[in-house]
């Protein structure tokens, strides 16, 4: 049957699992959002685009499941989206009980006038 001896008989194994193809294209867009939302969320604006971000890294989580792809940009989108809505809403208060605590101060026309009564109010306790 063979007749030299160079020649290999035929491979008898399994074929070699080929690592999953595509690209984590939803997973990179909710990184970029969370990204944007987190640097911004002072401005509270950040706090719409986390949840762009949060929606997006969440579906992006499940379809890195099952494709194996983009797992820890999708983990890192959801973080990052998840932080920059919890600074969005504490900023959010922190400026509603400014404005509650400074509203005697409003009916000023000066600015030097109203730091003047913005400091008597938080020096008086």
């Amino acid at each position: 049957m063979y007749t030299t001896g160079t020649e290999m008989p035929p491979s008898r194994t399994a074929p070699a699992v080929r690592p999953p193809t595509g690209r984590p294209g939803l997973s990179a867009v909710a990184l970029v959002l969370g990204a944007i939302a987190l640097s911004t969320s002072i401005f509270v604006v950040g706090g719409v685009i986390g949840v762009a971000g949060l929606i997006l890294g969440s579906v992006a989580l499940a379809r890195s499941r099952r494709t194996g792809l983009g797992r820890d940009r999708a983990v890192t989108a959801v973080v990052t989206s998840a932080l920059a809505i919890v600074v969005s809403v504490l900023v959010a208060v922190f400026l509603l009980w400014y404005g509650h605590r400074t509203a005697s101060c409003y009916h000023f026309h000066h600015l030097h006038q109203y730091q003047q009564c913005v400091s008597r109010l938080f020096s008086a306790g």
